[in-house]
């Protein structure tokens, strides 16, 4: 049921699940992967056949981080989200932004329960994208890394006001 070129969406007895579906790159998110996850969670969120949604990686990561392979034009054209005249959701470029902060919102406004599968190493971007969601669980072999100051970035995907809820403000800032 998969129209998606690096995510994979599938619906089976209520469940929406959404799969990274970049193995070669540890499922590193893309730019064309964050328009296809905000097009999955729309997808989702319109379907009244869709009771929860369930999001992993294929293969041995879940999310590796962002996509640095674009060196300095990475952020370049990230996706906001507004609401149209019919209280659809609209899309439109912007370049001061970077995309994992509008994914991070979408995913805290779903309608369903989501719920992250974190089946490997997930850094950055990846360990920040499940913080807005409802329930995450991980394997025995997940590990997570917040590299941003290691990496000379701020903090994305929101994670600077997700974690802190999450963790306490003294684990977030460890």
């Amino acid at each position: 049921m998969s129209d998606f070129q690096h995510i994979l969406y599938d619906l089976a007895d209520g469940v929406a699940t959404v799969t990274l579906n970049r193995p070669d790159k540890l499922n590193a998110a893309s730019g064309l992967m964050i328009e296809e996850l905000l097009a999955a969670f729309d997808r989702a969120d319109a379907d009244d056949g869709v009771g929860a949604l369930i999001i992993t990686g294929v293969g041995r990561a879940f999310c590796a981080g962002a996509d640095l392979t674009r060196g300095d034009e990475t952020f370049v054209a990230a996706r906001t989200e507004g609401l149209g005249a019919g209280g659809e959701t609209v899309y439109a470029r912007e370049e001061a932004r970077e995309p994992g902060g509008p994914l991070a919102l979408r995913l805290y406004r779903l309608k369903k329960p989501v719920i992250a599968a974190i089946n490997g190493g997930c850094a950055g971007f990846g360990a920040s994208m499940p913080l807005p969601m409802d329930i995450r669980l991980a394997s025995e072999t997940a590990k997570f890394g917040f590299v941003y100051a290691r990496r000379g970035m701020v903090p994305e995907v929101c994670s600077s006001f997700f974690l802190p809820r999450l963790v306490g403000i003294s684990k977030a800032l460890e």
